[in-house]
């Protein structure tokens, strides 16, 4: 059931995907754009029941698309900023009601049902617009427009995550954490509990900011250093564990691979400066990242 549902969920992404493909090709024209959108609408909705060796092929196809920096946005029909202005007076922080029900209907849902977060993730969405168009009594027509001009503001990094789960996946395959072992035996001094942290955690962070995301990066490096280096020498495996992936979360605050939260923020928020968000995270991410191998020396020990 979970994966039917899941299945149902990528199919309604894509045909959104495929719907501003067509849009932005009868509005603007725009060829390589609206083909952009079109194949990257055709891998969520046939992703399953194409050759893995087509969506690969696609992939990189649309990353050389977006390489030429002519992913365009077209203009769709948007409430004028005079009603926007408006209605957000006088709708005030209710807007938020919306947004922090889907954490919460996510949550339930993956905690007291079997269905799981991603399924959640998806019916709270869902349940949240209907929640979002009683409470700000708009017409349904802002639907369709609004959501292909944020899909279109947020522009070609959408891949991103797709490219980085492969990528993960694939240093998986290749057993990259037995060659980091390896490389390490050399480098950190036998029995010594605080380098193989330190080297952990700062490792972590480091392949995060490769990556953009921990978890691709936290099943061989905990293979490969987390595990020989600090578990093996007495280190509770939980607690290593634990502040092993958050000591990666330090790297998403410190690298533009982490599209979602520090590139789509930027972009979204039109700011001039899209490295901003990063720069200004960046003290608060070392400082976290000094703490991580504070609380892992003299705890997990």
């Amino acid at each position: 059931m979970t994966s039917l549902i899941l299945e149902i969920m990528y199919i309604m992404a894509g045909i959104i995907l495929i719907m501003l493909g067509i849009a932005t090709l009868v509005k603007s024209k725009d060829f390589i754009s609206s083909g952009f959108w079109l194949i990257f609408g055709i891998i969520f909705t046939f992703g399953k029941y194409l050759p893995p060796s087509w969506v690969g092929a696609l992939l990189v196809f649309l990353a050389g698309l977006s390489a030429t920096k002519k992913i365009k946005k077209t203009t769709f029909h948007e409430a004028s900023a005079q009603e926007k202005q408006e209605r957000s007076q006088a709708i005030g922080l209710k807007i938020f009601i919306p947004a922090l029900s889907i954490a919460i209907i996510t949550f339930l849902i993956a905690k007291f049902t079997p269905l799981g977060g991603l399924v959640g993730l998806g019916v709270a969405s869902i349940l949240s617009l209907f929640l979002a168009l009683i409470i700000t009594k708009s017409h349904s027509r802002y639907i369709a427009n609004d959501t292909l001009s944020l899909l279109q503001q947020m522009g070609p990094v959408l891949i991103l995550p797709q490219l980085l789960s492969s990528l993960g996946a694939l240093f998986v395959k290749v057993d990259l954490g037995t060659f980091i072992t390896q490389s390490m035996v050399s480098l950190i001094p036998e029995n010594n509990r605080l380098v193989g942290v330190m080297i952990y955690c700062v490792s972590m962070a480091l392949f995060t900011i490769i990556m953009g995301n921990a978890f691709a990066a936290f099943a061989f490096i905990t293979a490969g250093i987390g595990y020989p280096f600090v578990i093996a020498l007495g280190g509770n495996p939980v607690i290593v564990s634990a502040l092993g992936l958050t000591a990666g979360y330090c790297g998403t605050l410190m690298t533009p691979m982490a599209a979602n939260f520090n590139i789509l923020p930027a972009t979204v928020l039109e700011m001039n400066n899209k490295s901003l968000i990063i720069l200004t995270q960046l003290p608060i991410a070392l400082i976290m990242l000094a703490l991580h191998i504070t609380l892992m020396y003299f705890w997990a020990f």
